[in-house]
């Protein structure tokens, strides 16, 4: 059984909201659409999407997971936790 987590606070959840939302500039944009990912990246990523391909081998199982972790993600968190 995981611990629940702690709500961020009021701070953080603005700051990375503002990080988020924040629009880049066309250079700002080419810069990071033609970075280089490097080969350790790459097989990090290709080992995730292997193994989240195994442990929910269909589509069903895939949208099934996607629904329950989003509404889990934008769960309020109860008071006092």
């Amino acid at each position: 059984m995981t611990t629940p987590l702690a709500a961020p606070s009021p701070e953080t959840v603005a700051y990375l909201r503002e990080l988020a939302e924040r629009p880049l500039s066309p250079e700002e944009y080419e810069a990071r659409a033609k970075r280089t990912i490097e080969p350790e990246e790459l097989e990090e990523v290709i080992s995730l999407i292997s193994w989240f391909s195994r442990r929910y081998p269909t589509v069903k199982e895939r949208l099934d997971y996607v629904r329950e972790a989003t509404a889990r993600w934008t769960r309020r968190p109860e008071p006092g936790v």
